[in-house]
């Protein structure tokens, strides 16, 4: 393993493909990390090589060919351990990674919002089935309810149907006066436009049901139905497995652990709520010298404003800028694409009134929302109830939390994954591999 790079990108997703592509024709060495064992991420998930998007393929293709690219792939950051430098683990070692410019591409996840009945086997997310799925997981005969908000519901339940899953039906809790003008505006954009004609061709014949939204999933010992809201009446869904998710929320626990100033951003993408972003200038340099964001990072825009801002990050890593200049129209167009999503979709007050007071909302720690709704903030929760600091350190409760009661997560906690005992006493014992 190479341990000291001139240009390091966090995350193989589309951002840090196009990041590390634009970067590497400069003849620097530039190495890739992800703790997936694939590149592409959660858009190109299972390879980009296998992606029928021609652009993942071709990124692949440049990159594998590039003499000065490393792939670090199933390694994990675990937190920042010296000045340009970053400690990182393997299933079998760690080591300190030297850089000279960082690009951070590390994504986004999935804004799970709780209901009565929420953690009964069989609710899931719709991104998480979707990357189950499209891991091996089968679904073949199953009876699958796609509900949230966002396009995602549409990838994911074209993705279902293709494995033989029976869509019982897609629940919108957008109006459907606000997806009329959404689609209208995709005429300004034939590629998207196609991409949507190609879902509703997909979708042919599932129930779409708009301004509607999940209040309860129920069963005994698993998921026997789903309660939905639909035109001022509750009706009830037969399924064995409720997918359920509102958008995305930024990964940005290692921008933050490095110092990168943040603002609240109306999240694109479905999430339709504020989220932190990472502030970035014109050439996606964050606060922080040397250090570059693209992708969900710096807010929720989908995989054209993505593979935009990676490569401005890539090029502007390595002091390249005529170049990237040749991107800031896409970006911009990628950028209010993004601000269209977040009008759309943005989340119907309702959501935050579903939960009794038995709720789980923190499901590391099975602390329910009568114990929290008494709380004024986030450090006052985690303090008395131990919200927020189980295995996924927030990261599903936080999302939640935000929408159900207004709170911000003020600290990041390290390491950011969970590590051996031993990674983290080899790298108090050598500060930096590289020295």
């Amino acid at each position: 393993m190479r341990k000291q790079f001139d240009v390091l990108v966090i995350g193989a997703g589309p951002a840090g493909l196009a990041a590390a592509h634009s970067a590497a024709a400069s003849g620097l060495q530039i190495g890739i990390v992800d703790d997936n064992p694939l590149a592409g991420g959660q858009i190109w998930r299972g390879g980009p090589q296998h992606s029928g998007d021609a652009r993942a393929a071709s990124l692949w293709s440049a990159l594998r060919r590039a003499p000065n690219v490393q792939f670090l792939l199933q390694t994990r950051v675990l937190y920042p351990s010296g000045p340009n430098t970053l400690r990182v683990e393997t299933s079998d070692s760690s080591a300190n990674l030297r850089y000279e410019r960082l690009v951070l591409a590390t994504g986004a996840r999935e804004r799970l919002l709780p209901f009565p009945g929420w953690t009964l086997p069989g609710v899931t997310g719709a991104g998480g089935l979707q990357a189950l799925v499209k891991g091996g997981l089968p679904v073949t005969g199953k009876r699958v309810l796609v509900a949230g908000s966002g396009p995602l519901l549409l990838a994911v339940a074209a993705t279902l149907r293709e494995r033989g899953a029976e869509v019982v039906a897609i629940v919108e809790q957008a109006p459907l006066h606000r997806l009329a003008r959404f689609a209208l505006a995709l005429l300004a954009t034939p590629g998207k436009l196609k991409q949507a004609l190609q879902l509703r061709s997909q979708l042919k014949g599932i129930p779409y049901f708009t301004n509607a939204y999940v209040t309860a999933a129920q069963g005994d010992t698993r998921l026997e139905q789903a309660e939905i809201a639909l035109g001022g009446k509750r009706r009830l869904l037969d399924c064995d497995v409720l997918a359920c998710g509102y958008g995305l929320l930024p990964n940005l626990e290692l921008a933050s652990a490095l110092g990168c100033t943040t603002e609240h951003k109306v999240a694109g993408a479905g999430a339709g709520a504020e989220a932190e972003a990472v502030i970035v200038d014109r050439w996606q340099q964050s606060s922080q010298p040397d250090i570059f964001c693209a992708g969900e990072g710096t807010g929720i825009g989908g995989v054209d404003l993505a593979l935009a801002e990676g490569s401005i990050a890539g090029l502007a890593a390595v002091g390249d800028l005529s170049p990237a200049a040749r991107y800031l129209a896409e970006r911009a167009r990628g950028q209010a694409f993004a601000a269209r999503l977040a009008k759309t979709f943005v989340l119907r007050p309702e959501l935050r009134h579903l939960c009794d007071a038995q709720t789980i909302v923190c499901r590391c720690e099975d602390v329910r929302h009568g114990a929290l709704a008494r709380h004024s903030s986030w450090r006052s929760a985690k303090l008395h109830t131990r919200c927020g600091m189980g295995p996924c350190q927030g990261r599903i409760c936080g999302g939640a939390t935000a929408v159900l009661y207004g709170w911000t997560q003020d600290s990041v906690r390290l390491p950011l994954s969970p590590a051996r005992i031993s990674s983290i006493m080899e790298c108090a014992n050598q500060p930096t591999d590289a020295d």
